[in-house]
């Protein structure tokens, strides 16, 4: 932000340090109305023709701008992918402990990447590892979404899973 002797142009639209317009005035003006009351003069819309200078406490005005930026980084949530390995001939006691772990990833707020690789052979009989994405999604369908439908990539399949949304 441009602030005092840092402002660039000759003349500025001044708004006064309780937000009354006062009106164009040339920067020497108002930086000595500024002074007077010893305060700031601050650019805050510096593409306006003439610039739109206010009269305040800068370091104050950072300072609540900290403030808001610390109070949004809280407020967000990062969202980590975890990924769940499975096989096309997978057993349904292996298969229940995957469900159980993605289950609980997604639980947790994270994101389930589904994964079947298929070796060897395998790739001849992808439709098997589709059903076997598709049984885990309807599984889960009770904690999540489906945000990508399966699909080759490779010699692998994908299936990513959302956590549901409460509203």
């Amino acid at each position: 932000m441009l602030v005092n002797e840092g402002i660039r142009a000759r003349e500025v639209r001044l708004i006064g340090a309780n937000g009354d317009q006062i009106g164009v005035k040339s920067k020497q003006e108002a930086l000595e109305m500024a002074q007077n009351v010893n305060l700031d003069l601050v650019c805050v819309a510096p593409a306006a023709k003439p610039p739109v200078c206010r009269i305040m406490d800068y370091g104050k005005f950072r300072y609540e701008q900290q403030k808001k930026d610390k109070e949004a980084r809280k407020k967000q949530k990062v969202i980590n992918v975890k990924e769940v390995r499975l096989s096309p001939t997978i057993e349904d006691h292996d298969f229940n402990t995957k469900l159980r772990n993605a289950r609980k990833f997604l639980e947790k707020g994270d994101k389930v990447k589904a994964a079947i690789r298929f070796r060897g052979r395998a790739i001849t009989h992808s439709q098997i590892g589709r059903v076997v994405l598709e049984r885990l999604a309807k599984e889960c369908e009770d904690v999540a979404v489906i945000e990508a439908k399966p699909k080759m990539e490779g010699r692998s399949m994908f299936l990513i899973l959302a956590p549901k949304t409460e509203k």
